[in-house]
């Protein structure tokens, strides 16, 4: 989100799951990322077309998303496909 204008900038949206699949309803909320995947959305290197979320552990976790490796990271960047949970 912008300081100055409040408004919050879509990075990513999979516009094929409204036409596939009846959306009953949406909720908000924050994914637990490494620094290099940050770099990759803000770059918009990021696809959600065969992405799922499923309950583990009484937690909500992103799998199967794709966020491409950071173009000039090291040997810490991160594996494009990893599962990602939800805070």
């Amino acid at each position: 989100m912008t300081q100055e204008t409040g408004k919050i900038k879509i990075i990513v949206t999979n516009r094929k799951a409204n036409f596939e699949y009846e959306i009953v309803s949406r909720f908000e909320a924050g994914l637990v990322l490494m620094g290099t995947e940050v770099k990759s959305l803000r770059a918009g290197k990021a696809n959600l077309q065969e992405a799922y979320g499923r309950i583990k552990n009484d937690e909500v976790w992103l799998i199967n998303s794709h966020i491409n490796e950071y173009n000039f990271g090291n040997i810490n960047n991160h594996e494009p496909t990893r599962s990602r949970s939800f805070y």
